[in-house]
C-alpha cells in the first residue's frame, strides 16, 4: 500500500500544534520528565514532517509560522529573560537610559521607576537583577515598542515582542531561501530552521532576540552574495546590534573579499561599516558610564558565569585537581585566546573563497566558540542552526535535540547542573560532530598530515 503523504500532513500539523499547546500553557519548566518527552515527541513529528517530499515546501513553511502563533498569548514558562527585557523597554519609555542602573539598586532604595517594578524584579531574579543590562540598541528598540504598545501589561508586552520574532523568522525564511537559491542548495534545507521544535520554542516561545539578530545576519549574507557589500556590512552591523556574536565572524569575511578587485581595502572598509553602524546605534545612550557598565557585564560571561559548558568544565575539573578550586578566572581568559587563536588559523589558512566555504567558516569559528564558552545556554544553538542550513553539515539538529538534557538544572531548588546529564549531552554531540568531520576528511581523500588541507575539510 502507497504511503500517502497528502493524508498523513494534516494529522501530524495537528498533532504538534496541540503539543505546542500544552508545551505553551500546560508545562511547567521544573518538571523535566514531562518536558523532555515532550521536546522529543516534537522532534519525532518534526522528523516525519521533514520527509514529507511529496508536500509543497510553502505549506511546510506556513505550518512553521502557526506553530509560532500557537505561543502568542503564553508567558514564556522556560526562561525568565523576558522580565528583563521589558524593565529595559520600561526604562526607556520613562525617558531613562536602563544601561546606567541595574534594577536591584531601584528596588533597593525603594524607588520604584517603571509600571510592576516589584512583579518584573521578581520575575527576573535576583542575578540578573543585580547586573547592568548587556542587551544592545536594537533589542531595546523592540523592549520599548514593547512599553509604548501595551501600556503596563505584562501579556501585552509578550504579544509585542512575540509578533516582533515571529516577523523576523518569516524574514529569515524569505531571504533564506533567496540565499539557497543562489548557492544552488535545495530549499527544503530551509525547513531545518523554519520547522525546527527547539527554534519554535526557544526563539518565538521563549522571547530570545537571537531570531532578530538572524533575520538581519540572514539578510546580509544574501546581499554579500549579490556583492551589495556596502548594505551588507550596515544589516551586519545590525545585527550586532541586537546581539554581539556577529562580530566573530568579521575576520572570517577576509578570503572572500581578498578574491574579489581591490579585496583589502574593500574588506576594510566593510568592516569599518559594520562597527561605524553597531557604535552609531549606541549613541542615543552614549556615555562614559555606558562603556563601562556594558563591558563589565559582557565580561560576567567570561570570568563569572557557568552553565551547560564543555571544554571548560573539562578545564574547571583539571584545576579542582591541580589546585583545589575553581579557576574560572584564569580560565576564562585563557578561553577566549583560544578562540581568537583558532579564528585566526581558519581565517588565513582555510579556504573561505566560495560561498559554501564561507558559510561553513562562520559555522565552523562559531561553533570553536561554543565549545569553549564557560556559559552555553540552548537559545544560542539557533545561530548554528540557521548557518548549516546553507552547509552540508547537521551536528547542529543534533544538539538543538541533546540540548534539552541542559533544562535538568532547573528540576531543582534552587538550580543545579547534574554533570552526568551535560556529559551525556556533549557526548552525543561530540560523536555526531566528529564523525561528520571524517566522513568530510574521507570524502576529500586529503592527505592525512596535510594541515591546510585538513582545515578545508572543516
Amino acid at each position: 500500500m502507497k504511503f500517502n503523504q497528502q493524508k498523513v500532513f494534516p494529522l501530524y500539523i495537528v498533532l504538534s500544534i496541540v503539543l505546542y499547546c500544552v508545551f505553551a500553557y500546560g508545562l511547567v519548566r521544573e518538571d523535566f520528565m514531562f518536558l523532555t518527552m515532550l521536546y522529543l515527541t516534537l522532534f519525532t513529528l518534526f522528523g516525519l514532517l521533514y520527509k514529507l517530499h511529496e508536500i509543497d515546501l510553502k505549506w511546510l513553511l506556513f505550518a512553521g509560522v502557526l506553530f509560532r502563533l500557537v505561543f502568542l498569548i503564553a508567558i514564556p514558562n522556560l526562561s525568565q529573560d523576558f522580565y528583563r527585557f521589558l524593565w529595559d523597554g520600561r526604562m526607556l519609555f520613562e525617558g531613562l537610559n536602563p544601561y546606567l542602573t541595574t534594577p536591584e539598586s531601584f528596588i533597593e532604595s525603594g524607588r520604584l521607576p517603571v509600571q510592576q517594578a516589584k512583579e518584573l524584579y521578581q520575575g527576573m531574579g535576583q542575578l540578573n537583577a543585580s547586573h547592568h543590562t548587556n542587551y544592545p540598541p536594537a533589542s531595546q528598540l523592540v523592549f520599548y515598542l514593547a512599553a509604548l504598545l501595551s501600556g503596563k501589561s505584562i501579556l501585552g508586552s509578550a504579544i509585542v515582542m512575540r509578533l516582533a520574532i515571529i516577523l523576523a523568522d518569516i524574514g529569515i525564511m524569505w531571504f533564506g531561501i533567496k540565499l539557497l537559491s543562489l548557492l544552488n542548495l535545495p530549499k527544503r534545507n530551509m525547513l531545518l530552521y523554519a520547522i525546527n521544535p527547539f527554534v519554535v520554542i526557544e526563539l518565538t516561545g521563549n522571547l530570545h532576540f537571537e531570531a532578530i539578530m538572524l533575520f538581519f545576519l540572514v539578510w546580509s549574507l544574501y546581499l554579500l552574495m549579490r556583492r551589495q557589500w556596502l548594505t551588507s556590512a550596515a544589516l551586519l552591523g545590525l545585527s550586532v546590534a541586537t546581539k554581539l556574536i556577529p562580530l566573530l565572524f568579521l575576520p572570517l569575511f577576509f578570503q572572500w573579499f581578498k578574491t574579489k578587485r581591490n579585496g583589502f581595502m574593500t574588506y576594510v572598509m566593510f568592516c569599518v561599516a559594520v562597527i561605524i553602524t553597531f557604535l552609531l546605534a549606541f549613541a542615543p545612550f552614549f556615555s562614559i558610564e555606558l562603556i563601562e557598565n556594558f563591558s563589565n557585564s559582557v565580561g560576567l560571561w567570561f570570568n563569572k558565569f557557568e552553565f551547560n559548558a564543555s571544554v571548560y568544565y573539562l578545564a574547571r575539573e583539571m584545576g579542582y585537581l591541580f589546585r583545589g578550586y575553581n579557576e574560572i578566572a584564569v580560565i576564562g581568559k585563557i578561553l577566549p585566546i583560544t578562540v581568537i587563536i583558532f579564528l585566526a588559523i581558519i581565517s588565513l589558512f582555510r579556504n573561505n573563497k566560495t560561498p559554501i566555504q564561507l558559510m561553513s567558516a562562520l559555522l565552523i569559528g562559531l561553533t570553536f566558540y561554543y565549545f569553549t564558552t564557560t556559559t552555553m545556554h540552548p537559545w544560542y544553538i539557533s545561530t548554528l542552526l540557521i548557518l548549516c542550513v546553507f552547509t552540508n553539515y547537521r551536528f547542529p539538529v543534533v544538539w538543538s535535540i541533546v540540548i534539552i538534557l541542559s533544562y535538568q538544572a532547573y528540576a531543582n531548588t534552587p538550580w543545579q547542573e547534574n554533570l552526568w546529564f551535560v556529559a551525556v549531552e556533549y557526548l552525543l554531540l561530540f560523536g555526531y560532530f566528529f564523525w561528520e568531520i571524517r566522513e568530510r576528511y574521507i570524502a576529500t581523500s586529503q592527505p592525512r598530515f596535510a594541515i591546510k588541507k585538513s582545515l578545508n575539510t572543516l
